[in-house]
C-alpha cells in the first residue's frame, strides 16, 4: 500500500511538470536541495521518467548506431551499514527507438533484439560498491533474450538531492559499460560491419520510498 501511495504521488509530481512545461516551456523554478548521500538501511523506487538505457555500436568503421530503450520498473535497496545494497531493474525492451521507424522495426526483430519473444530485459545486482557516500560499481547480472550474463555498471557520475516536487529524497547517476552483444546470441551483421562490442549508458535516478 506504501508503494502504491508513493506511485501515485511521483506520478502526481511528473504531471505537474508536465502541466507547467506546457503552459510555460520550462519546469517549476524551485531549487532542489542537496541530502547527503543513500540512506543506510532504505528502499528506492526507480522513477522511469528519468531512468534510461542507450546502446551505442559500431557501424561499418564509420558512425555509430544509437538507440534507447525505456525501464518499466526497478528498485533498490542500501544495507544497514550504508556501503552496499542490492539492485533490481526491468526494462521494456519494446519500447526501443532509434530516430529511425525502418531500424526500430529491425531491431525489434529476431535479428537483433526479438522483442516478439523477449519484450523485457532485467538488470539484478546483489551489491553495490561505494567510495565515501557515492556509488561507484555496480556489478550484477544483465538478461536479454532470456540469457543471462555478469555485467558491472561503473558510475560517470552520482548524487542525491531532495526533491522540491515531492520532498523526497532522489539518488541517481549515470553508468556504463562495454559489453559483447553475441554473449547474448545476437549474432547479426558479425561478419559484415557490424561491431560486437556495444557500450551501454545507464541514466538512473531512484526515489527514497520511506518519508
Amino acid at each position: 500500500m506504501k508503494k502504491l501511495l508513493f506511485a501515485a504521488t511521483l506520478c502526481a509530481a511528473a504531471l505537474a511538470c508536465a502541466s507547467a512545461s506546457a503552459q510555460d516551456y520550462t519546469a517549476p523554478a524551485v531549487a532542489a536541495k542537496p541530502s547527503g548521500g543513500p540512506v543506510k538501511n532504505a528502499s528506492y523506487v526507480v522513477d522511469p521518467t528519468h531512468t534510461f538505457v542507450m546502446y551505442e555500436m559500431g557501424h561499418y568503421g564509420t558512425t555509430t548506431n544509437r538507440g534507447r530503450f525505456s525501464t518499466k520498473d526497478g528498485s533498490v535497496k542500501i544495507d544497514g551499514a550504508g556501503n552496499s545494497g542490492s539492485v533490481d531493474i526491468t526494462m521494456d525492451i519494446s519500447s526501443i527507438n532509434t530516430g529511425v521507424d525502418l531500424l526500430n522495426r529491425h531491431v525489434q526483430s529476431k535479428d537483433f533484439f526479438n522483442v516478439a519473444e523477449f519484450p523485457t530485459g532485467r538488470f539484478v545486482a546483489e551489491r553495490i560498491e561505494f567510495s565515501g557516500d557515492k556509488v561507484v560499481d555496480v556489478p550484477g547480472k544483465l538478461t536479454l533474450m532470456g540469457q543471462t550474463r555478469p555485467v558491472t555498471l561503473k558510475a560517470v557520475r552520482f548524487n542525491c538531492y531532495l526533491s522540491p516536487l515531492i520532498n523526497r529524497q532522489v539518488c541517481g547517476g549515470d553508468f556504463e559499460t562495454t559489453v559483447e552483444r553475441s554473449d547474448w546470441g545476437i549474432t547479426w551483421g558479425l561478419n559484415f560491419g557490424f561491431e560486437n562490442k556495444v557500450k551501454l549508458l545507464v541514466q538512473v535516478e531512484a526515489v527514497n520510498i520511506q518519508p
